[in-house]
């Protein structure tokens, strides 16, 4: 197994959002901490024949001043080229490579910096106005950017144009564990030499009529709470009956600490483990033991050289299904058997609904977040927890005031794909 250089570790130095929650990182962990959610009615096209009737949907700027508008980011010539996901990944990335003050301009610079931003699904919106063009209009009325527009790897794309990011680049399309997967693709480049630095993260846009009608269809999403959509996501409570489609972006900035300190840019904080399985189970569901989470955790502490009794806090993928919730809390009690009340562990989908392949980047945010502030971020709507998890501070309702010294984040997806990833606080300077 690769493993970061101790003396030398992987560190976090940029970060950006996307997310139901607004645009920029300070807004969404800000408004995360004050127990809003990001889960509204679904007005991007008629749900009347669906069964979910709700989304969380990146708010417009046109009703809220930390909502998006793709022309505070993009030429606006260039905005009909690509589906949402792709505006979203673009303006993650340029929040977090100002944070993290990286515009390399020297080949060198460009040649050492990879770009792997995931997405569980890509541009279905575009696909799905594209059948219908064919099926109104005819094929010879689709525009020559309806293949670019909805390809998952074009934000990777996208970005290394934008920026000339000429390293190594990559899309994993893993469903949920998409972008998790994507930190720990470009940790492995850092760590075998070929990139010196790696934008990493994913971006998703598909709150559309394909991937709403299938979800529902598959009945995975949640159909309670249509007049109250604020309530509808409820990880580990008894009153959960499906997830939220959500979409938004998170890109993170990574690279060894030597290099980060030899350009003067500031470590938010350490990715120190990375681990990934697959269940060989089933196509949707993980197996009720949570075998493959388990193997998926236990090798992302083993590569940071940590015990489970050095993690304090545990971003959960729990997604608000019942399947999913206890498979996972089942996991967790394996690998962390023993644990009671002095492991905090929160969903955070709670608030911004399931993100699918950009999910697992945005909960990093988060987790970076826990480690810098002291602040755990709630899970809201818990009201009467799954007993399976009742032994756990799942940190119910209100943040909960910290300090943790690493996080691990857990990232699940359709196929049986597993990806943990463990944070650490910054070095001492």
């Amino acid at each position: 197994m690769l493993r970061p250089d101790p003396n030398d570790p992987i560190v976090v130095t940029g970060m950006g959002a996307v997310s139901p929650l607004g645009v920029g990182v300070d807004t969404t962990w800000q408004r995360l901490l004050e127990g809003r959610s990001g889960i509204v009615r679904n007005d991007r096209f008629d749900t009347t024949d669906f069964t979910a009737h709700i989304a969380g949907l990146v708010p417009p700027k046109s009703s809220d001043p930390a909502g998006f508008d793709a022309a505070d980011h993009i030429d606006g010539k260039e905005i009909k080229k690509m589906d949402v996901f792709i505006q979203y990944a673009i303006a993650a990335a340029a929040e977090a490579l100002d944070q993290a003050n990286w515009h390399p301009e020297s080949p060198e610079d460009q040649a050492a910096t990879a770009t792997i931003i995931g997405s569980g699904v890509g541009g279905s919106p575009v696909m799905a106005r594209a059948v219908e063009t064919i099926n109104t209009k005819g094929p010879r009325r689709l525009s020559p950017f309806t293949v670019p527009s909805f390809l998952a790897n074009l934000a990777a794309g996208w970005l290394s144009i934008i920026h000339s990011f000429r390293g190594p680049i990559g899309t994993p399309v893993t469903a949920c564990a998409a972008s998790a997967q994507a930190i720990g693709d470009g940790m492995r480049l850092i760590m075998t030499g070929e990139a010196e630095v790696a934008i990493v993260g994913g971006a998703e846009g598909s709150v559309d009529p394909i991937s709403v009608g299938g979800f529902g269809a598959s009945r995975a999403l949640s159909t309670s709470h249509a007049d109250d959509p604020a309530k509808a996501s409820r990880p580990f409570d008894k009153g959960h009956d499906g997830f939220v489609l959500s979409e938004g972006a998170a890109v993170l900035v990574i690279e060894k600490l030597s290099h980060a300190r030899a350009r003067g840019a500031k470590p938010l904080g350490v990715l120190a483990g990375y681990g990934t399985s697959a269940d060989a189970y089933h196509l949707t569901a993980g197996a009720p033991d949570g075998a493959g989470a388990q193997v998926a955790m236990r090798n992302a502490l083993t590569m940071a050289g940590l015990t489970p009794a050095d993690i304090g806090y545990v971003n959960a993928h729990a997604t608000s299904t019942a399947v999913g919730d206890q498979a996972e809390i089942a996991a967790l009690s394996a690998v962390f058997a023993g644990r009671g009340q002095d492991l905090s562990i929160s969903s955070t989908k709670s608030a911004t609904g399931h993100l699918l392949g950009a999910a697992g980047a945005l909960e990093a945010v988060f987790c970076v977040k826990a480690l810098e502030t002291g602040m755990l971020p709630p899970t809201i709507n818990l009201e009467d927890p799954i007993e399976e998890a009742a032994h756990f501070d799942l940190v119910p309702n209100r943040p909960r005031e910290r300090t943790i010294q690493y996080a691990l984040s857990n990232s699940f997806g359709f196929g049986g794909v597993n990806a943990a990833l463990v944070f650490g606080q910054p070095p001492k300077a």
